[in-house]
């Protein structure tokens, strides 16, 4: 059995109706992690114009502005890839074709905790997850974070990261633990 492929999911929590500047930089930024780690991402809830549908033409109005992540040849390299997705806010669940839900939290519920060896040791043992991430001061909120059954804290001590730190710990703690 092959491993299981692993998705970064970013939650739009900052801003519903306007794209601004950090959006453009967390997704240049994800863009590089992904490419550099092997993993796909997709997008929930982002404000993209509406005549803009097709990833890689996403891909194009996000890095043609751009200075991070090689001017944005990192997203633009992952959507030609076919490794890129946006979807609308999630109202039951996240796709299942992205894998099993993850929500990577400082404030993990103690029934669905997991540790980062057992995320790996789905991964390897062929599962698909999904790592999802909120972009905002206020993460993920409540209602969506309550619908994965795991949750991941990668402190281990319940330390709130801002979000690129947190996308680059557990992404980079995770390949490391995967090529071990």
């Amino acid at each position: 059995m092959g491993r299981g492929r692993i998705t970064i999911g970013l939650y739009n929590s900052y801003d519903s109706q306007k794209f601004r500047e950090p959006h453009r930089r967390v997704i240049a930024r994800v863009g590089g992690l992904a490419m550099a780690f092997n993993m796909n991402l997709a997008l929930f809830g982002f404000p993209f114009p509406e005549d803009i549908k097709q990833p890689k033409e996403l891909a194009e109005w996000v890095a043609g502005t751009t200075s991070i992540g090689s001017h944005g040849d990192y997203f633009m390299d992952l959507a030609e890839l076919g490794r890129f997705l946006s979807f609308p806010y999630p109202d039951k669940g996240f796709p299942p074709q992205l894998g099993e839900p993850i929500l990577t939290t400082s404030k993990p519920d103690q029934k669905k905790s997991m540790t980062l060896r057992q995320t790996a040791n789905m991964v390897s043992n062929g599962q698909s997850v999904l790592l999802i991430f909120g972009l905002g001061p206020h993460g993920v909120p409540k209602g969506p974070a309550s619908i994965p059954r795991y949750n991941l804290d990668i402190t281990d001590g319940k330390y709130s990261l801002e979000t690129c730190t947190a996308l680059g710990a557990v992404t980079g703690a995770l390949h490391a633990m995967l090529d071990q």
